[in-house]
């Protein structure tokens, strides 16, 4: 316990997991369209390569899979979809959130920064509803 304890050992002994998910968008409007943007926070800096992608649930329609925008190097990472004005991926009242293990490679990677250790890429259900959720306007 003391040697972990030393010069955060323990972050670079073990892999590199989701602590937080949070919403950079905090609204969307069907009729502007827009993006939807999802931070991932780790527990310590990733490297990513490819384009990992992370799945939006949408109460009412077919969910929403954001694409790996930037943060390779850090501890956040963050996750886009744009979607046009008017677009029949959303209706008003839609409710827009994030479920458990909403994360997925898609045949890229998540590593510990500059080491070959596999990044845990899965989230609690606690994690995602922390997260909360957005509500489509008109």
């Amino acid at each position: 316990e003391v040697l972990c304890a030393i010069g955060e050992l323990a972050t670079s002994i073990g892999k590199a997991d989701i602590t937080h998910i949070t919403w950079v968008s905090t609204a969307f409007d069907k009729s502007d369209g827009g993006t939807l943007q999802v931070r991932v926070r780790f527990n310590e800096p990733v490297d990513v390569t490819g384009t990992p992608q992370l799945t939006v649930v949408n109460d009412n329609r077919a969910n929403h899979t954001l694409s790996y925008a930037s943060g390779t190097g850090t501890n956040e990472l963050v996750f886009s979809l744009t979607i046009a004005a008017a677009n029949s991926a959303t209706s008003a009242g839609d409710v827009l959130s994030i479920g458990t293990n909403a994360m997925a490679l898609n045949g890229g990677t998540v590593k510990d920064a500059g080491k070959s250790n596999n990044a845990t890429i899965t989230n609690s259900s606690a994690i995602g509803t922390a997260a909360g959720s957005i509500t489509v306007t008109a």
